[in-house]
C-alpha cells in the first residue's frame, strides 16, 4: 500500500471514529426525546384516569339520592359574633368548625358556607346545631337549635341561618330546608 492509501484509510478511520459517536448521540437524543414524549403522554393518561376514578369514587361514596347538604349563612354581626358551630345528625357529631375573623366577616356580608355533606337514608332525621360566640353586651353565647326533617330520594339542602332580631336586640337561629 502506498503512502496515499495509508493516509486515506487512516482518515476514513478517524472520520468514522468522530462521526459515528455524533450520529449515535443524535440517535440517543432522538430516543431520549421520544422517551420524554412517551413519559409525558403517560403522565397525562394517569392524571386523566385519576380524575375519572375520583369522580367515580365520589359517585359511589355520595350517591345523589342520599346526599344531604348543610349550609351556614349569617345576616349581620351586630348582636352575635360567631366563634364556632357544632353539627349533630341523629345523635352523631359530624362537624365542628372554628371560624376566623375573616370568615365571620364574609358570612356577615352575605356569604354562604357549605358546612357539611352527609349520606342519609330515606326517612326521618334530626339535626342539632350549637352556635357558640359572643352575644349582646360581650357575653359568651351558646345557643342550640334542632330540626327534624324527612329525607326522600332527592338530594336535600338545609340552611343553618343566623339572623338578627331588631325588636329583641338578639340573634335568631333558624334551620330551614331549601325547596
Amino acid at each position: 500500500m502506498t503512502w496515499f492509501y495509508k493516509k486515506w484509510w487512516l482518515g476514513i478511520g478517524l472520520l468514522s471514529i468522530l462521526v459515528l459517536p455524533v450520529t449515535g448521540a443524535v440517535a440517543d437524543t432522538d430516543e431520549f426525546q421520544s422517551l420524554d414524549e412517551r413519559v409525558e403522554a403517560l403522565k397525562k393518561d394517569v392524571i386523566s384516569i385519576n380524575r375519572e376514578l375520583f369522580i367515580l369514587e365520589e359517585e359511589l361514596l355520595f350517591p345523589v339520592n342520599t346526599q344531604t347538604f348543610f349550609f351556614l349563612s349569617m345576616e349581620g354581626d351586630t348582636y352575635f359574633k360567631l366563634d364556632s358551630v357544632r353539627l349533630t345528625i341523629d345523635g352523631k357529631v359530624v362537624s365542628n368548625y372554628l371560624y376566623t375573623d375573616r370568615e365571620v366577616k364574609a358570612l356577615s356580608k352575605g356569604g354562604v358556607q357549605k358546612l357539611h355533606v352527609e349520606n342519609l337514608k330515606k326517612g326521618e332525621h334530626e339535626v342539632v346545631v350549637v352556635f357558640i360566640g359572643t352575644g349582646p353586651s360581650g357575653r359568651d353565647y351558646r345557643r342550640g337549635s334542632s330540626y327534624i326533617f324527612e329525607k326522600g330520594f332527592d338530594p336535600k339542602y338545609i340552611e343553618l341561618k343566623i339572623s338578627e332580631s331588631q325588636a329583641k336586640n338578639q340573634p335568631n337561629f333558624v334551620i330551614k330546608e331549601w325547596e
